[in-house]
């Protein structure tokens, strides 16, 4: 086959439709490095909690480990015999550990104070008219 052929071969339109739709996304990503890289890092980590600069690390290692999936596959290695393949499942660990902080920070705390307000005022407390009535059974209930 000449070079003109290769050109002028038409493909499925469902190739061209995902050609499109990864164009789309190729431009999408560079928009955001563009935006990342604007403002410099140290500037940027000042801006954000702890938490926050964790989750920002593990999103751009991540997703820069994910790139360079795609180029290995691109490129006809298997990535799934090649050590990104660990590196990805060691950055997921990770972000889930942070996720699980993020869930305990977000958990309701328990106020000890109030809590023992509520069960002690729940509970019957005998007082002496009650004592009185108490010792009586009603007609037709038996106590045990």
């Amino acid at each position: 086959m000449s070079e003109d052929d290769i050109n002028t071969e038409e493909y499925p339109t469902e190739i061209h439709d995902y050609l499109l739709a990864f164009e789309k996304s190729l431009g999408s990503v560079d928009e955001m490095l563009k935006t990342m890289m604007s403002v410099s890092r140290t500037e940027l980590l000042q801006k954000l909690e702890p938490l926050e600069q964790a989750k920002l690390d593990l999103v751009s290692v991540y997703t820069l480990n994910s790139m360079f999936w795609v180029y290995l596959a691109t490129q006809g290695i298997n990535p799934k015999e090649h050590p990104v393949k660990q590196e990805l499942e060691r950055i997921r660990t990770y972000m889930n550990k942070v996720k699980e902080i993020a869930d305990k920070k977000k958990a309701s705390k328990v106020d000890k104070g109030a809590a023992s307000r509520f069960v002690r005022n729940a509970l019957w407390e005998p007082n002496a008219e009650n004592e009185h009535t108490s010792k009586t059974p009603a007609k037709g209930k038996n106590r045990k």
